[in-house]
């Protein structure tokens, strides 16, 4: 008698990996964390991979595929990471090192584009063939899903959203660039705006919560909401969502950031309505969820 058709999802970041096995219907099985070793991480993956096929296998379960949901600039076709700045990764084929060492159907999707699916599937984005989802954290991404598929750009980069430059001239972003929408809006650039600018050195959840009682967080968190409703306008222009999805930490702000956002991006259409903007409901989740659709996906 055979077992429960199982896959292994992997969401691998730069400070950690997340897997699990996972159910057709979604459930998730059995779960494993590990901080991203900053050193050999392909084989920190394949052991977790391995790890979580013996864990399945000990509950009788038939593992039937692998995912793994990686960041970087990314060949979807091939698998293969051309450049992952946070893995210390260059042409890595990693659909080819997974299927070798697993001997499995395997898929290698990027990780927000994977978060997409998963919004899109399970998510906040059912239902939807145009929306956009943006993380918002440490940096600012974004997966697009036109039509329903996603917009994945000639060379595997499309969805650089936090790169968009909103402020001409404006302050240097890490990628060379000067005046990047995410050195004005993610969780990294609202903290090192509010030190710069004289204050304490705080978290931005910290900083939101401050609102209303400093000016100077008041003034940060403004310019903030100023720049992402900004960037949220050109995409809806250009690709006509019919909802954003809005992910990541600071997503977490709640009223103080979905209300005056929306204001904002109201304020900047003259001729149309803005699309709705909601909060993930997937969260950290997602790219591992889609990572798993993916994987079922390949063992079809």
């Amino acid at each position: 008698m055979s077992g429960l058709p199982v896959v292994l999802a992997v969401d691998l970041g730069g400070t950690g990996m997340k897997g699990a096995v996972v159910a057709e219907d979604g459930a998730t099985l059995a779960e494993s964390t590990l901080a991203t070793p900053s050193d050999g991480i392909l084989t920190a993956l394949v052991a977790m991979l391995a790890e979580l096929r013996r864990t399945a296998a000990d509950a009788g379960h038939d593992v039937v595929g692998a995912g793994v949901a990686t960041p970087g600039m990314l060949d979807e076709q091939r698998g293969l990471v051309h450049y992952a700045s946070n893995l210390g990764w260059r042409d890595v084929p990693l659909l080819d090192i997974l299927r070798a060492e697993l001997k499995l159907p395997v898929a290698v999707g990027h990780d927000v584009r994977a978060a997409g699916l998963a919004e899109r599937s399970t998510g906040a984005a059912r239902g939807f063939g145009d929306f956009a989802l943006v993380p918002i954290g440490t940096g600012v991404a974004a997966a697009l899903v036109s039509s329903g598929g996603a917009v994945t750009g000639a060379t595997g980069a499309a969805g650089e959203f936090g790169h968009i430059p909103v402020i001409p001239g404006g302050e240097p972003c890490t990628c060379g660039q000067r005046g990047c929408l995410e050195v004005y809006m993610s969780g990294a650039g609202v903290a090192r705006r509010y030190r710069a600018a004289g204050g304490e050195a705080l978290s931005t959840r910290t900083i939101v919560a401050r609102l209303g009682e400093d000016a100077l967080a008041d003034r940060i968190w403004s310019e903030a909401l100023d720049v992402l409703a900004q960037g949220l306008n050109i995409l809806t222009l250009l690709l006509d969502p019919g909802l954003i999805v809005l992910g990541g930490g600071v997503s977490h702000a709640g009223d103080a950031l979905f209300g005056p956002l929306g204001d904002r991006m109201s304020d900047g259409l003259a001729w149309r309505d803005r699309p709705p903007v909601v909060r993930s409901a997937l969260g950290g989740d997602a790219g591992r969820t889609g990572a798993a659709l993916l994987a079922f996906a390949a063992a079809r």
